[in-house]
C-alpha cells in the first residue's frame, strides 16, 4: 500500500476535474449500476498514469457527449474498491492504469494499460471520445 501523502496529489489530479473518488467495493458497485454512463479510471502511481492516463481522462471531457458519472479508484491503495471495479471489468485482466466505460451497469468500452503505455494522452482521449459518441447522450 502506498502512503496517502504520496497519492494525495495524484488523486487530486482527477478529483479536481470532477471525478468522484471511491474507496469501498459497495461505493464502486453503486456507482457503476447507476442509470446512464459511468467512466471508471483505475488510477496509479506509475509514470504512464501521470503522463498519459490522467491527462487523457481529463482531455476526453472536452467533448459534446460525455459520461454522466465520473469515478476513480486508486490501485495499490483502495484495494477493495479496485478489486470490485476490476471484477466488473471481466473478461479484461487487471491492469493499472486503466479506464472503463459502463452504460446502465454494463461494460461497453475498455482501455487497458497496454493501450495507455507509450501513447500520447491526446490519442487515448480520442479513443474515449469515440466511445462517448457511441454510448453517451
Amino acid at each position: 500500500m502506498y502512503p496517502e501523502e504520496l497519492v494525495k496529489p495524484m488523486r487530486a489530479d482527477l478529483s479536481v476535474a470532477g471525478f468522484e473518488e471511491l474507496y469501498t467495493a459497495e461505493a464502486v458497485e453503486n456507482a457503476i449500476k447507476k442509470d446512464g454512463t459511468t467512466l471508471v479510471v483505475v488510477n496509479s502511481v506509475c509514470g504512464c498514469a501521470a503522463a498519459n492516463a490522467r491527462p487523457a481522462a481529463k482531455i476526453s471531457l472536452n467533448n459534446a457527449k460525455k459520461p454522466d458519472h465520473l469515478v476513480t479508484v486508486f490501485a495499490g491503495v483502495d484495494t477493495d474498491a479496485v478489486n470490485a471495479a476490476r471484477n466488473l471489468m471481466v473478461p479484461f485482466p487487471p491492469s493499472s492504469p486503466s479506464m472503463a466505460l459502463f452504460k446502465n451497469g454494463e461494460l461497453v468500452h475498455m482501455i487497458e494499460r497496454h493501450h495507455i503505455e507509450g501513447r500520447p494522452a491526446e490519442m487515448i482521449a480520442d479513443n474515449l471520445k469515440e466511445a462517448y459518441e457511441e454510448f453517451c447522450s
